[in-house]
């Protein structure tokens, strides 16, 4: 870096002990000893740094790259599909409106007949719009005995 020999490095020294003397030149030493080791430190610090800075934007091209590949890719196949299905919802509107119609027929057909014989052999029809309930296994009217009702005796 600065191409210092060890001629020049003997000829400092030289200086030095006659400058501080034999007593302070030891202690000198070592204060430039922690200097230049911690300019080391600091320029070591100071590339990895940089290095990794410029790791993270090579990384960050890279995924930008990536990702508009991928998210072209991806709003394509997103349209294709909806204009794929636009094109079986023309066809799909008829039937469901056929099946509409069919069901309330149906319905009101059941329901005169329920409402003729009152009590029929026909079973009234159930509301579309309430979920069947799946039956449980157990009664839930009867009291559990683990309930206080079980065990009461004040009647």
């Amino acid at each position: 870096m600065f191409d210092i020999g060890f001629l020049e490095l003997l000829i400092c020294g030289v200086i030095a002990l006659l400058v501080l003397g034999p007593e302070r030149l030891p202690s000198a030493a070592r204060a430039a000893g922690r200097w230049v080791g911690s300019a080391r430190r600091m320029m070591s610090q100071f590339t990895s740094e940089l290095d990794r800075e410029l790791k993270a934007e090579d990384l960050r091209q890279e995924l930008r790259k990536a990702g508009d590949v991928g998210l072209k890719d991806v709003q394509k196949t997103v349209r294709d599909a909806l204009n794929e299905a636009k094109k079986y919802e023309d066809m799909v509107k008829p039937v469901q409106n056929q099946l509409d119609q069919a069901n309330q027929k149906v319905t009101s057909a059941l329901s005169e007949r329920w409402n003729e014989n009152g009590t029929s052999s026909i079973a009234k029809p159930a509301d579309s719009s309430l979920e069947k309930v799946p039956e449980s296994p157990v009664d839930l009217n009867k009291p559990s005995p683990s309930s206080g009702d079980a065990l009461d005796t004040r009647s």
